[in-house]
């Protein structure tokens, strides 16, 4: 398979070049040239062999379909990681939570986020190939909480990698910047910034296309790639969990074979719902795909409504902070698959330039044939956490609520007519005090800048939750509390280019 850039390149690439060097022609993005298609006998393969299904299995055969140009020996070593690296013989369980929900849990990994589903495996690929080539690679992460963690975990100690994390210094939960602060691997950096995430992936995305920034690498012979998911490498992984709940739908009979079903998916940067929309292209049968945002609901206003806003608007700091992001890479990729590439050009040229873009009625249209969009408030989100805690017996994180407050709200409107799989992108003890505030009900209406002030540590929170819900947080999250800060570097942004390059130079 080869891949090509989303607003024009006459030159395609192969998946080995793309995840080294993410950096698409024209400030765009890579995608692949064709996606595979399955169809029925492709299910049915994978349903009649339940038995010995696992979910490496799935997702070599869902790689196989992308004719990756990655040794198998490499792939199993990859996908090996599931297995070693993941607490739950699955890898993602679905848990029925009501009649027509389940809920398919993304958090098993050692970060316990989402983030882990792809970056374990990818982590793998690309190191093999920087060491097969003899080559040495900076790998540049920006994060809004989960990202961060992840990358640094698969890549930790690896040799030809060095790795610079820069994240919001008050945009994450005291765990997440735990797991990045505490990391004391030699060949890995994390800078916090005096900024927002949309500030840390602009930067990001800059220096992927700053001429004298990569001459300066070349000097050091190191070459430049990007865990985040404009690689296209963490996007084919994020393809795969979709195939699986819908297997784990058929095997628990709550869906028959070829019966759509309808997806709902917290969305910040829109990987995993590209994953799903992706995977519906491919042919499995996805009805809608509903993205759940919260107050920075501009995924929402660009499904409801067509049109991409920035001008004037100003990031929201809420209790799901993975969602509090603005620009969102992923949209490119949507984009172009349904209006192609001079379109994409000009809309993404328009978001550039002037913050803004507008859709036609006919293309709002043709993106409301797959996707349907809600938001929820943080109050929302907290109301749900507590009454799914207490009568339903399921605890959820506030990004999860997101999705959850989606089901309901589009299934008391009629839009959802499908047996639904939300997805659960991170595992409650990452935002501990949210979930104490909202499973206590103190201050259940305070404002996020009240939130900011809040008396109990992250600590106290899971040791309540713990007691009080039958629940244990894993060591992974408790030896966090115990750990040294090595990386206490707080920096303007304009400063990160210096910090990095002081960095690869050490």
């Amino acid at each position: 398979m080869k891949f090509i850039g989303t607003r024009g390149t006459d030159e395609k690439k192969s998946f080995s070049e793309v995840i080294l060097n993410p950096a698409a022609p024209n400030g765009g993005l890579f995608v692949p040239e064709k996606l595979p298609k399955i169809d029925e006998r492709f299910i049915i393969r994978y349903y009649d062999d339940r038995d010995e299904t696992t979910y490496r299995h799935i997702a070599r055969g869902i790689l196989k379909l992308f004719k990756i140009d990655i040794d198998k020996e490499l792939i199993e070593e990859a996908l090996y990681t599931y297995l070693k690296n993941f607490d739950d013989p699955e890898v993602v369980p679905v848990v029925k939570v009501k009649r027509d929900l389940s809920v398919a849990e993304l958090w098993h990994g050692p970060t316990r986020a989402f983030k882990d589903m792809a970056l374990q495996p990818f982590g793998v690929i690309l190191s093999d190939l920087a060491k097969k080539r003899d080559e040495n690679y900076l790998i540049m992460a920006a994060t809004s909480g989960d990202t961060g963690p992840a990358t640094l975990k698969t890549f930790e100690n690896r040799e030809n990698i060095k790795v610079v994390c820069i994240y919001p210094h008050e945009g994450t939960s005291e765990v997440q910047k735990l797991q990045m602060v505490t990391t004391d691997a030699k060949n890995e950096k994390v800078l916090g910034i005096l900024g927002d995430f949309d500030d840390a992936q602009t930067t990001l995305k800059a220096l992927l296309k700053d001429e004298d920034f990569r001459k300066t690498l070349d000097e050091e012979g190191i070459k430049l790639s990007a865990a985040n998911s404009v690689n296209f490498g963490r996007i084919i992984f994020q393809i795969i969990y979709h195939f699986w709940s819908y297997l784990k739908l058929l095997e628990n009979g709550e869906v028959l074979l070829g019966q759509k079903f309808d997806v709902i998916i917290p969305s910040g940067n829109f990987g995993n719902a590209l994953g799903a929309y992706y995977a519906k292209r491919m042919g499995l049968p996805i009805d809608k795909i509903v993205i759940a945002s919260n107050k920075n609901n501009v995924l929402y206003e660009l499904i409801k409504f067509g049109r991409y806003d920035l001008r004037d608007k100003k990031l929201i700091k809420t209790i799901s902070p993975a969602m509090d992001i603005l620009k969102s890479s992923n949209v490119e990729r949507m984009i172009f698959d349904k209006f192609g590439e001079e379109r994409t050009k000009e809309l993404m040229t328009s978001l550039e330039k002037n913050g803004y873009f507008e859709l036609t009625k006919e293309e709002l249209t043709k993106i409301q044939e797959d996707f349907d969009a809600d938001f929820a408030t943080d109050g929302e989100c907290e109301e749900i956490i507590r009454r799914y805690a207490n009568k339903e017996n399921y605890l959820m994180d506030p990004h999860t609520a997101t999705a959850i407050k989606a089901y309901e709200y589009l299934k008391g409107k009629g839009k959802l007519n499908n047996y639904v799989v939300a997805y659960s992108t991170a595992e409650w003890t990452k935002f501990a005090p949210s979930i104490y505030y909202a499973l206590t009900g103190e201050d259940i209406n305070r404002e996020i800048a009240e939130l900011e002030e809040q008396t109990i540590s992250d600590k106290d929170a899971i040791a309540y939750i713990e007691t009080h819900y039958d629940v244990k947080a894993p060591d992974m999250i408790r030896e966090l509390f115990e750990k040294d800060i090595v990386n206490e570097n707080i920096i303007n942004k304009n400063a990160i280019k210096d910090e990095i390059i002081k960095f690869i130079k050490s």
